[in-house]
């Protein structure tokens, strides 16, 4: 792979990565409700949801995607039934009140942020999709180790970075407060967001 291809699967990989959708609306909330510290721990279960389509695309699942329709189709409805299922706890629990952080009990554990950001990640398998294109134009037959790897790791740091400035930014003093003031309205914007998000995955 030349420099410019490279480049090229990067340049790629970073719009995949800022675009909207269930991992970003994540990150945000996650960064809003429980800090930056958990939005962190949720970007890099992000990243390695990111890194498993990755893998996968490598190995041909796009090839099994486009011999075996129904697979995908089992997929987007799985991945499809996961976001619906956040964003209707997000609805039903947006009249709750937020409770602070100086009087909240401990908060949610690295590892359980890191799970939320990887099944967040792999409920969405039009990235392995994604992924399938941007090898099969960027990769060539032969393609050394140390180069794939390199591709991963630029996946990884791209959704990584991505997600914790997301989370930072909705982590800061400002934005809380305002949250705190329309939680109700904020959470059920981003239940329905997300519900939209799992109607658009099933049905395209």
């Amino acid at each position: 792979m030349s420099l410019a291809a490279f480049l090229a699967f990067a340049g790629l990989v970073i719009f995949a990565a800022i675009s909207p959708g269930p991992a970003v609306l994540m990150s945000a909330r996650t960064g809003l409700t429980e800090g930056f510290r958990t939005g962190v721990m949720l970007a890099m279960g992000i990243g390695t949801g990111a890194v498993i389509w990755a893998l996968a695309a490598m190995f041909g699942l796009g090839l099994v995607f486009a011999a075996a329709p129904a697979a995908l189709w089992a997929l987007k409805l799985g991945g499809a039934a996961y976001l619906l299922w956040m964003a209707w706890h997000l609805w039903r629990d947006a009249a709750t009140p937020f409770v602070t952080e100086d009087s909240r009990p401990v908060p949610r554990s690295p590892f359980a942020a890191f799970r939320l950001g990887l099944w967040t990640n792999l409920a969405n398998p039009k990235a392995a999709v994604m992924f399938s294109s941007i090898f099969l134009g960027t990769l060539q037959p032969g393609t050394p180790i140390w180069m794939l790897a390199a591709l991963l790791a630029v996946i990884f740091t791209a959704e990584t970075l991505w997600n914790s400035l997301v989370a930072r930014i909705f982590s800061l003093d400002r934005t809380r407060a305002r949250y705190i003031s329309l939680k109700t309205v904020i959470d059920r914007t981003f239940g329905g967001a997300l519900a939209l998000l799992g109607v658009k995955i099933a049905a395209t």
